[in-house]
């Protein structure tokens, strides 16, 4: 058997042949030159990392009891100041634009959108970090509160400013221990506060938005008025069917429903009810600025009105995550310190508890086109060649080209 076993030989070769590939891989995993060894910024330095890692100072420590779970609760509020600075960031941004009329090129819609759904996003995340602040027990939590007082997470300068700014009403605001949210604050951080609230808030640019939407001109397509006729023509000729009904029990209760449904949309085609309800603070915007939702709306299908029903949609997240977290937050209150009063000096629980209501949304507005909902062929039609509705810039020298201003 001079010649060896070729079966053992191939097998050989192959290994062989696999080996070098392995070889090569390896090689080409190891190119490419350390940036970082010429000099320059580095990771940590970039991030801060040395103030950011070092700022968790467990006030249990300090007092000669070093409490285990301090550490997590110091950073998972530290990681939402984080976020709500982030917030903040996106949310400036966007009033900006608003602000600084570049809205009205109607393609920096796209960047409108982007940045509330970031916003939309991160409360998602926020909603989300309260289970990991309950892998602490109410016992464990209990070691270390004490050293908290008199801190509360109601002096969370920047959330207060995250509500102004998107347009928390402050005369719906709850009293906190009968006092105006502002006294808990001093200094420079009041005045911050102060001139939040004079700040055109989102909820505000967002209706002067609204107030534009094309086909509600008079003199042009004058989607309400073709509306109103089409809803009340609907009706009456839902009125005749029903009529025409041999009597029963079913007949009378369409007919309640009907009366229901034209009480429903007189009123809203009535424009002091419209003012009376904004009075109240049961609406908060123009009633301009409802025809425009509404038809948006109404026509979200149509290419012209994709972008803003997202963003509409979008607002209507941020609103309904905001709740979300006032409800978790309420929830983890409870069960870490029952009916306690809160570290800060409130009512803890009953008080949050009272925050978690239709006052603290926004754009409640939205919320309620739903209420309006009529069969489609009720709307008013649009002519293909007539009402194209396209994106269009308002302006010759078109802000689409990103200035420092728009960002």
């Amino acid at each position: 058997m001079s010649g060896g076993c070729p079966y053992f030989e191939k097998k050989y070769l192959l290994f062989k042949s696999k080996l070098h590939l392995n070889e090569e891989e390896a090689d080409d995993s190891q190119k490419g030159i350390n940036e970082a060894s010429k000099g320059g910024i580095i990771y940590g330095d970039y991030l801060q990392l040395d103030k950011v890692v070092t700022a968790q100072v467990l006030q249990s420590e300090l007092k000669g009891n070093k409490i285990h779970d301090e550490h997590l609760f110091i950073v998972t509020h530290q990681a939402y100041e984080l976020w709500f600075k982030q917030i903040l960031w996106e949310l400036d941004s966007v009033r900006e634009i608003f602000i600084s009329g570049h809205v009205r090129d109607e393609r920096n819609m796209l960047k409108v959108n982007t940045r509330i759904h970031r916003i939309v996003m991160i409360f998602r995340l926020l909603v989300d970090q309260f289970s990991v602040l309950e892998t602490m027990t109410a016992l464990d939590f209990y070691d270390f509160r004490e050293y908290l007082s008199p801190a509360s997470g109601f002096q969370s300068l920047q959330f207060r400013l995250l509500e102004n700014k998107i347009g928390v009403p402050d005369n719906l605001r709850v009293p906190y221990n009968r006092r105006h949210y502002r006294d808990n604050f001093k200094g420079h951080e009041s005045e911050m506060l102060l001139s939040s609230e004079k700040e055109p808030c989102l909820l505000k640019l967002v209706e002067k938005w609204l107030e534009r939407t094309p086909g509600l001109e008079g003199n042009g397509f004058n989607f309400w008025k073709k509306l109103e006729a089409n809803i009340f023509e609907g009706l009456c000729l839902e009125k005749k069917k029903i009529v025409k009904m041999p009597d029963s029990e079913e007949k009378e209760e369409m007919m309640e429903e009907l009366t229901k449904q034209k009480e429903l949309f007189t009123s809203l085609f009535d424009i002091k009810r419209h003012e009376h309800l904004l009075s109240k603070g049961e609406r908060r915007i123009s009633y301009k600025a409802l025809q425009g939702a509404l038809m948006i709306y109404f026509y979200r299908e149509e290419p012209r009105f994709q972008v803003p029903f997202q963003l509409l949609s979008n607002l209507m997240d941020i609103d309904t995550l905001m709740t979300k977290w006032r409800y978790n937050h309420v929830c983890m209150v409870h069960r870490m310190i029952g009916s306690k009063a809160g570290t800060g000096g409130s009512s803890g629980y009953h008080y949050l508890r009272s925050t978690v209501s239709d006052r603290y949304k926004v754009f409640v507005d939205l919320f309620n086109l739903a209420t309006f909902l009529i069969p489609r062929h009720w709307v008013p039609k649009l002519d293909p060649n007539e009402h194209t509705f396209l994106f269009t810039a308002e302006y010759c020298d078109s802000s689409y080209c990103s200035s420092e201003d728009s960002d």
